[in-house]
């Protein structure tokens, strides 16, 4: 399993409620469950995921079956407005 540091931008940072924190997983799917279930009670997180795109070390990523490495960050990125 490897220490993985989830960022989360705008509508996603206002869902978990921290701009950052740190969860053991092993793939991509792994590391948001383990960030929905730290907010079990409050379904805004989950809602926003299924928006969001995804970022590992900066290259995007959609398989949730993509491994992640210790040390990795995971970027959550809504769809942003504006121009």
């Amino acid at each position: 399993m490897s220490e993985v540091t989830i960022r989360y931008w705008a509508a996603a940072k206002d869902a978990a409620g921290v701009p950052e924190e740190t969860v053991a997983a092993a793939t991509l799917g792994e590391a948001l469950k383990v960030a929905v279930a730290n907010r079990a009670s409050d379904d805004r997180l989950r809602n926003v995921l299924k928006r969001s795109s995804f970022l590992v070390n900066g290259t995007r990523i959609k398989a949730e079956e993509t491994p992640l490495a210790d040390g990795a960050v995971l970027e959550i990125l809504p769809p942003f407005a504006g121009g």
